[in-house]
């Protein structure tokens, strides 16, 4: 890759990481929203664990959607390079920031908690939503709302996975929890939505605009 463009996608990271850190914290914010209902609440891990497979695979439509289109927007690549881009950017960066961040978060508080992976476990349900995604990315590109949709899912499917996989004391680790929400979402969501997709793009990095701000 020239040293030209590899300067320009590190601008280009770095303003998508600025514009989405506001709506990335506030979306971590209605996950200790969440958390505190669920723990005052008495809700039960079966409760969580089945929300977590609901938000986790729509949050991989949602990824694949985004990233395909950008690599389709941007790019000039066939078919089955579209496909192949998309499905390896959402199924990666989406287990990454759903199930990944959350195990080591967990693991790194010294929580009990296991280690469970969507497109594996679930991988009748997961994999053909991918493939969802794919196909309306390619055939209807668009980014903003979806990528909007695809930070806050991604922020509550990792709440949920400490939930319902975890077991711990949570109101008094809510601050680093918050920190490891915000970070399971901010970092992993750009670099799937914009920096994957972007790697297989020849030429100069385009000018995008994925703020989840209007």
């Amino acid at each position: 890759m020239p040293k030209v463009k590899r300067l320009g996608q590190g601008k280009l990271i770095a303003r998508e990481l600025a514009r989405h850190a506001p709506f990335t914290a506030f979306g971590a914010i209605t996950g200790i929203v969440m958390m505190v209902i669920i723990v005052f609440g008495n809700v039960s891990g079966g409760i969580s664990h089945t929300l977590f497979y609901t938000l986790h695979p729509i949050h991989v439509v949602l990824s694949a959607l985004v990233t395909t289109a950008i690599y389709k927007l941007h790019g000039s690549g066939k078919a089955w390079a579209v496909i192949l881009v998309g499905y390896t950017g959402a199924i990666g960066i989406a287990t990454l920031s759903d199930s990944i961040i959350p195990y080591l978060g967990g693991a790194l508080l010294n929580i009990e908690i296991g280690f469970h992976v969507g497109f594996i476990e679930k991988w009748w349900l997961v994999n053909p939503l991918a493939f969802l995604g794919i196909a309306i990315g390619y055939l209807r590109p668009t980014t903003k709302f979806p990528h909007a949709g695809h930070v806050l899912l991604s922020t509550w499917a990792s709440l949920f996975y400490f939930t319902a996989f975890g077991v711990a004391e949570w109101i008094p680790l809510l601050p680093l929890i918050f920190l490891f929400l915000f970070l399971a979402v901010l970092i992993p969501c750009c670099i799937s939505d914009i920096v994957y997709p972007l790697l297989f793009v020849r030429g100069d990095s385009p000018h995008l605009h994925l703020s989840c701000q209007k």
